[in-house]
């Protein structure tokens, strides 16, 4: 597994030993940031100069991707130890220490961050139905930006209702994965 393009372009990213990780496969990836560097969703690519979050980051190659094409900032949540020894592995060989923040932990049950985010990717454990409650408890937690545009990999055949708040913009099907665009509304006023 490699960054695809900018900065660190060809570069290796490590991965833990064993069926704990589940790398999107580089040709999803490159898919995924064809269509985020065409502006399809924003008047710009939407990586650039933005701070990302990597959600389910594993080893940390959707946030990595992003900082290589100019992101600002890329926060990871993780909780397996093997996974976070190789993202944080993957930061320093990039050299990114200083635009990145490894935050371990549940992106269940996820920690404040330090600024909102424009751009979201979760890559939950397939079969699992996890991808809508981490939307949910990323929203909750004041993660995600009004407008922010979060990116969600499932199996396939995964069934994904849009949360409230949300709105679905657009999904594609890459081999045994499907990318789902989500745009996010803003927090409901109390």
């Amino acid at each position: 597994m490699r960054i695809i393009a900018g900065r660190h372009r060809g570069r290796r990213l490590a991965a833990p030993e064993g069926h704990g990780v589940r790398p999107t496969g580089e040709r999803a990836r490159e898919a995924l940031f064809d269509i985020l560097a065409h502006g399809r969703f924003a008047g710009q690519p939407a990586f650039e100069d933005a701070r990302v979050l990597d959600a389910f980051a594993g080893t940390g190659a959707f946030g990595l991707e992003a900082l290589s094409r100019g992101a600002a900032h890329a926060s990871f949540i993780e909780k397996d130890r093997a996974a976070l020894a190789a993202l944080r592995a993957n930061i320093a060989a990039l050299g990114e220490e200083a635009r990145a923040a490894v935050l371990p932990g549940d992106a269940l049950h996820p920690p404040l961050p330090a600024a909102p985010v424009m751009l979201a990717f979760l890559d939950p454990p397939y079969g699992e139905d996890l991808a809508v409650p981490a939307l949910a408890a990323l929203a909750a937690s004041g993660w995600l930006a009004p407008g922010a545009l979060a990116v969600v990999e499932l199996a396939a055949r995964e069934k994904l209702a849009a949360p409230e708040s949300f709105t679905l913009l657009e999904e594609r099907r890459y081999g045994a994965a499907r990318l789902v665009f989500l745009r996010f509304a803003g927090r409901p006023r109390e």
